[in-house]
């Protein structure tokens, strides 16, 4: 439509409309967007230099399973390794005969370890499941509130007609559409990280099975052959 039939309707004739409760809905958004992108970038990006890192530690790794520098543990398989291997060295400090055998204490450190990679991987993504669902209502609210006043004006000044009531409940519009561009990306994104995540997640813990034989062996444990 040209100018003279929307009467100057528009984004910018809706934000010059807008009210105190319009503007905070749209700060709410613009805030929810700002976060998301921001942790979608610099967790993809983290999650990059985590793989890589992986992986060259575990090519490392299998040519050398118990020669573990301190540079090397600055990743999550890296990490366990060197926890584990100074917990087997730190080993008879422990009442390993009360706790249960070597067996036993390996297998908690192990999963302690795993348990705290998992927390460590999970971070953050409340807030992209908080922006994938409250974003959508969040808009719908700014509409809801925007139609209202349009509406009201519209009563006020009596003219009813429908080219009165399209423009204003138009622009009002415009806050749902905002609210699903906030929500869309930050749903797929949550959606990917946690797919990653499980991924991840499985090969560390293949990893922490196949280390717990390697150390079970080394210290000469009979639960070694069990497994």
């Amino acid at each position: 439509m040209d100018a003279p039939m929307t009467g100057g309707l528009g984004y910018a004739h809706f934000l010059a409309q807008t009210d105190a409760v319009g503007w905070l809905v749209l700060s709410a958004l613009l805030v929810l967007s700002i976060l998301s992108w921001y942790f979608i970038v610099t967790k993809t990006w983290a999650n990059y230099r985590a793989r890589r890192e992986a992986e060259a530690f575990l090519s490392h790794f299998r040519i050398s399973p118990f020669q573990i520098s301190e540079g090397s543990t600055d990743n999550a398989f890296g990490r366990l390794a060197g926890e584990c291997m100074r917990s087997l060295a730190d080993a008879h400090n422990h009442k390993l005969e009360q706790a249960g055998g070597l067996a036993e204490f390996l297998t908690r450190t192990l999963n302690t370890q795993v348990d705290q990679e998992a927390a460590e991987a999970e971070r953050g993504l409340t807030l992209l499941a908080s922006a994938g669902s409250a974003a959508p209502y969040i808009g719908l609210f700014g509409t809801v509130w925007g139609i209202y006043h349009a509406l009201l004006q519209i009563g006020l000044s009596g003219q009813g007609t429908l080219d009165k009531v399209a423009g204003p409940v138009g622009e009002a519009l415009i806050m749902t559409a905002l609210g699903l561009a906030v929500a869309i990306p930050a749903s797929l994104a949550y959606n990917a990280f946690g797919r990653r995540n499980r991924l991840w997640l499985a090969r560390l813990e293949a990893f922490a099975h196949e280390l717990y034989v390697l150390l079970a062996v080394k210290a000469g444990s009979p639960a070694a052959a069990r497994k």
